[in-house]
């Protein structure tokens, strides 16, 4: 089923102008993000129940724009939860607030990575909206750098610490949240963790899979709301659940903790593999069967991986100090039954010991851990009731083995979602094809399937043809890029979404008026390019070294050793081949106010762009450097507009001169995120040298931030990221007043500001000769 905005025509009008358009703009990532149920029932009526509460457009449209990434990180039930909190909370606080909740929903999301924790720091903030009204505001604004080194539970007890001490003073509750007061560091601090789950969780992935040639479901879990110990990791159904956090311990990092707890739980899908007879018996047998149940998986592990005996041996530390309490004595034997060179001499470790080894060449024996625990049962010194929760070794990286006692008897109530993305494709059909296994007419953006005529056709009685009915464009699966904060002097992760687009055509027509017009320009050019071009071979003399001997040098070297002085001892020749090992991508600004005229003339400065990239283009595919031209304009952060009018690898064609003559200013100019995209294209070319040439008429800008100065710090460390990847940055501003902004942006010797912009395309190609000679 597919959902098209169209037949919402109620919502746009009921949202207004500047919802209903970001709504269309976030339309084509809502589609990749939700199902087409979610579509309708989370997103859409989502937008109509915050529309309905009647307190502004604001936290609407943030929802629009962030609800997607929200989905993205986690699900949709993620979006509903929010939209239910926000209703929940707009009594209790203005609408400014819950638009901040709103907007860092996917940065909590990112941070926490699971749903359920994602649900209990909602409830956490409405708790504080009673305890602490006025420190909501400050704690989103710095969401990020908390959850940086935060669990929720950390945040749950710095956030409680601060709304218990300062209960009366609302002066003071915005200094703490905002992380401005003493005692807030040092509560901050006293919380921090050692290495956070979502930091490394991409790493155990890995380093699992390269054992056991498989992927395994990870999440995190928080159980450190009141104490710093928080869960055991446990298994649920085919997904391993780890604590949120681990902290260094006697030498050994969190990452170590990580990977043995999950390579531990691995070792338990991959070899628990049978029903136990009964659930959970409270008893002796059954906290031995956990007992052997772990050495026995482990045992298989070994023998497969041994290095994983190093990897868990150091986290037993249990000695025959500590006593024979029911605990302290199976964490003995769970030491010895793991470490060969561990000593004790309590009987039932002994036994425990030899039983295992017995049965060391058949661990994958049915009903192993049982039967080795009802045979040492009898043996153990502590009889009668004991809860297997309360005695269990207190061994870090073991779960609490509730998976052995439900395996076999889940029912087939989950679903291991999957999310396969497919690109759209194309197929170019005859008219009967068209005609006769069209399945959808006018399908949406989310067809798996466009079908396109080769060429135009129209039914009768209507204006549009059949592509532009059933061919609409693909749009690329969005991009996401970071920007900088220069107040927090942090990255906001995935912050900005860029989406490929591709432009229009227009009249092919008018670059030919555009080469006619130049003629006098044109010839210049001629004599610079055929000076470009690469010459051949060219014959360096007198080196010291290269491919052949230089005779002349020879001859000078040797009447200098009869008059006995020394000779020079450069004397061979190097065979240098002269080619241009060069790309260049040409940014072009297509902001709205690119459509203004050129003072004292009758001409556009997106009309001027469009003369200059013309004449540049000419003359490079005649050098026959790899060159493309691209465009950006942007409508907020989701919704970055980048155009492709030549790639790479397309000829300058009448196609790609098609594409520059329908190219159009709109909107604004969100360059840090254009740049980014811009500088991973070109890092992809195999050049040497690579050129980004940036043509632009103004300041970086965007509607959503009205801070100058943002943009401006984003896009010079957009420049900064991208000239690390070896790519040279240039810009050409055509605004008069730019000298300042643009060096700051750019540096010095990397930007030209032309005053005379109807001299744009006389001076590109011009520039282009003198940055590439």
């Amino acid at each position: 089923m597919s959902i098209h905005l169209e037949d919402y025509q109620d919502l746009l009008e009921d949202l207004g102008d500047h919802a209903g358009g970001l709504l269309e703009a976030s339309w084509q990532e809502a589609t990749r993000a939700f199902s087409a149920t979610g579509l309708k029932r989370y997103y859409l009526e989502g937008a109509r129940s915050l529309h309905s509460l009647g307190r502004g457009s604001d936290m609407v449209t943030a929802f629009i724009q962030e609800a997607p990434d929200l989905a993205q990180e986690l699900g949709e039930d993620a979006v509903a939860e929010l939209v239910s909190s926000a209703i929940k909370m707009y009594s209790k606080t203005s609408a400014a607030v819950i638009t901040l909740v709103i907007a860092t929903g996917p940065i909590a999301a990112r941070r926490l990575g699971d749903f359920n924790l994602f649900s209990g720091y909602l409830r956490l903030l409405d708790s504080l909206l009673a305890q602490a009204p006025r420190g909501v505001r400050p704690m989103l604004e710095r969401l990020d750098e908390l959850l940086s080194h935060l669990t929720l539970g950390g945040l749950r007890r710095w956030a409680s610490w601060g709304a218990q001490a300062h209960r009366t003073d609302l002066e003071a509750q915005v200094a703490y949240f905002g992380l401005e007061s003493p005692e807030s560091r040092s509560v901050f601090q006293k919380e921090r963790r050692g290495t956070l789950f979502v930091d490394v969780q991409r790493r155990i992935n890995l380093y699992l899979r390269s054992l056991w040639a498989r992927d395994f479901f990870m999440r995190p879990t928080s159980g450190d709301f009141e104490s710093r110990e928080g869960y055991k990791p446990y298994i649920e159904g085919f997904t391993m659940f780890l604590p949120d956090a681990f902290d260094d311990w006697e030498g050994l990092t969190g990452l170590d903790l990580y990977r043995a707890a999950a390579a531990h739980a691995a070792a338990h899908v991959v070899h628990t593999r049978e029903m136990q007879p009964d659930e959970a018996p409270r008893g002796v047998v059954g906290v031995l069967t956990e007992l052997f149940e772990d050495a026995r998986v482990e045992g298989l592990a070994i023998q497969g991986f041994p290095g994983l005996r190093n990897l868990w041996t150091p986290l037993h530390i249990a000695t025959p100090e500590e006593g024979e309490s029911p605990q302290a004595l199976l964490a003995r034997t769970a030491r010895a039954l793991l470490d060969p060179d561990y000593r004790d001499e309590h009987p039932f470790v002994g036994k425990a010991r030899s039983a295992l080894a017995g049965r060391a060449g058949n661990l994958e024996a049915p009903g192993l851990a049982r039967e080795l625990a009802e045979a040492l049962a009898p043996d153990f010194p502590e009889q009668g009731y004991m809860n297997p929760r309360q005695v269990a070794p207190d061994v870090q990286y073991r779960d609490d083995n509730r998976y052995m006692w439900a395996f076999g008897r889940e029912e087939d109530d989950f679903e291991t979602l999957m999310a396969s993305r497919t690109n759209q494709e194309r197929v170019y059909v005859s008219p009967m094809e068209m005609i006769n296994t069209l399945d959808v007419p006018g399908a949406g953006d989310d067809a798996q399937m466009i079908m396109v005529l080769a060429t135009e056709w129209f039914r009768d009685g209507e204006e549009e043809s059949i592509n532009q009915q059933e061919g609409k464009e693909p749009i690329s699966l969005p991009y996401h890029y970071h920007e900088w904060d220069y107040q927090m002097q942090l990255e906001r992760p995935h912050w900005v979404t860029l989406l490929e687009r591709r432009p229009q055509k227009g009249d092919v027509k008018e670059i030919d008026a555009i080469n006619e017009k130049h003629k006098p320009l044109i010839s210049r050019l001629k004599f610079l390019i055929e000076a470009m071009q690469p010459q051949g071979v060219k014959r360096m003399r007198k080196q010291a070294e290269g491919d052949e001997l230089d005779v002349n040098a020879l001859v000078e070297a040797q009447i200098d050793l009869r008059m006995r002085r020394q000779p020079d001892e450069r004397i061979y020749v190097r065979n240098i081949r002269q080619v241009r090992d060069l790309s260049v991508l040409v940014l072009l600004d297509l902001s709205e106010s690119t459509n203004e005229m050129v003072q004292g003339t009758e001409t556009s400065v997106v009309q001027l762009a469009r003369e200059a990239t013309t004449l540049l283009s000419g003359a490079i595919s005649k050098i026959g450097d790899p060159f493309a031209i691209h465009g950006f304009a942007s409508d907020g952060r989701h919704d970055v507009e980048y155009y492709r009018f030549k790639d790479f690898d397309a000829p300058y064609d009448e196609t790609a001169r098609a594409r520059l003559a329908g190219m159009k200013g709109q909107l604004s100019t969100r360059m840090g995120a254009a740049v980014r995209h811009a500088g991973n294209l070109l890092h992809q070319q195999g050049t040497q040298k690579k050129l980004l040439l940036i043509i632009t008429d103004g300041e970086p800008a965007d509607t959503d931030v009205r801070d100058p100065q943002y943009l401006r710090q984003d896009a010079k460390r957009a420049v900064e990221e991208v000239g690390k990847n070896g790519v040279y940055s240039f810009c050409i501003s055509l605004d008069p007043n730019a000298d300042e902004y643009v060096e700051r942006i750019f540096g010095p010797q990397h930007f030209m500001v032309l005053d005379q912009i109807e001299r744009l395309p006389e001076k590109l190609p011009m520039l282009y000769a003198g940055l590439t000679r």
